[in-house]
């Protein structure tokens, strides 16, 4: 197993799940986070080494990065698994199945990089060196077929981690409003999106001094994480670290870092800003080789800019508060917004994403020649 960030420990830990009940011999070792040590991951090595999103902030983990690659390919030959799910990351995954495929271990790859988004050339080396790529989304599958790669779209595991939850808008006209704060989870994002999500809350309370403020840490995160950002400011937050949902789906309004969170918002149908930050050379980068109408999931899912996407340097702590003071104003907008959510849940497909995929790992096992004889026969 190989996975490089918070939401692939969730997605490849709902595989994990399922595919010890389909298969209650299966043992696992790679890379991971917590919620796949729970599942039974004999770590490698701990998946927040190499969390980062940006070229200059990839070079600060890139010897990091070297050890784990060193190490995971010492286990595999030493151990020599039946099979390796990887999960997105690409940089660090797409390198590992061209090792693993020359070492003749299946690969399985689960949650497609966006090649359809920017740097189409990889899909050669995907159809190389991947036996199987499971995809999240339908449109995703026309791309790899077209392109000779065997390809499965089993649904969005969100579907199933997300739970419908009653929402606050209707029922509190009256309340103060509560603003969730997503940053993200990984170190970089933290620390490029926190503070100006912060400062535009503080412009924000100006006008809404009642306007009570959230934060809510991803799984991978702790208190210890933000604690230095939060003592810089003095608008009072509460940090929310469990029963998540439960918090963004009692929220007027999230600013939420670009990503899989903005499925997890949207999806709760809570109403949200999309924040996109990158350094300067990831950015020019970024404009010249990204290929896609928006930078939110929930945006390219719906095929529409539903969530307003603040890029760069529009991520200026006035112009988010500006941005959130209007909608926050306008009743419509909101109900607007809210409507256009409830498209997400039925657009991601249905439910059993993540027995789809383990099913789909079996598959591969028992075609393989090293399937062992208790995984690959059943």
């Amino acid at each position: 197993m190989s996975v490089g960030e918070a939401s692939g420990d969730m997605h490849a830990a709902g595989l994990m799940k399922e595919l010890s009940a389909l298969a209650p011999g299966a043992r696992y070792f790679g890379m991971g986070g917590a919620q796949m040590r729970a599942q039974g991951l004999d770590a490698v090595a701990d998946a927040r080494d190499i969390a980062v999103v940006g070229i200059t902030e990839a070079l600060r983990v890139l010897p990091r990065a070297r050890q784990i690659f060193g190490s995971m390919l010492t286990e595999a030959r030493l151990r020599q698994p039946d099979a390796a799910v990887l999960v997105d990351s690409p940089d660090f995954n797409l390198r590992l199945a061209r090792r693993l495929h020359d070492l003749r271990v299946p690969v399985v790859y689960y949650v497609s990089p966006q090649v359809w988004a920017w740097r189409p050339s990889r899909v050669r080396h995907i159809a190389r060196n991947v036996d199987r790529m499971l995809v999240l989304f339908p449109f995703e599958v026309e791309f790899y077929r077209r392109r000779g790669v065997e390809v499965e779209h089993v649904g969005h595991p969100l579907v199933d981690e997300v739970p419908a939850l009653p929402q606050a808008w209707d029922r509190d006209r009256g309340e103060a409003r509560r603003l969730a704060l997503l940053p993200g989870s990984r170190r970089s994002e933290i620390a490029s999106l926190l503070p100006v999500m912060l400062a535009a809350a503080a412009l924000l309370r100006q006008d809404r001094p009642d306007c009570q403020v959230r934060l809510i840490l991803a799984p991978t995160l702790s208190l210890e994480d933000v604690a230095p950002l939060l003592s810089a400011t003095d608008v009072p937050v509460e940090v929310v670290a469990s029963d998540r949902h439960r918090h963004i789906a009692d929220s007027h309004l999230a600013l939420c870092a670009s990503g899989t969170a903005t499925l997890e918002v949207g999806l709760l149908g809570t109403p949200l800003i999309v924040l996109y930050r990158l350094g300067t050379i990831t950015s020019l980068l970024a404009r010249l080789l990204v290929r896609v109408p928006h930078i939110g999931l929930v945006n390219l899912v719906l095929g529409e800019e539903v969530a307003p996407e603040l890029v760069q340097g529009r991520t200026r702590p006035e112009h988010i508060a500006a941005v959130a003071s209007r909608l926050l104003a306008d009743p419509a907008a909101i109900a607007g917004m809210r409507a256009k959510l409830s498209a997400l849940r039925p657009a991601l497909g249905e439910s059993g994403a993540s027995r789809r995929a383990a099913s789909a790992v079996l598959q591969v096992l028992a075609r393989s020649s090293q399937g062992s004889p208790n995984l690959g026969s059943r």
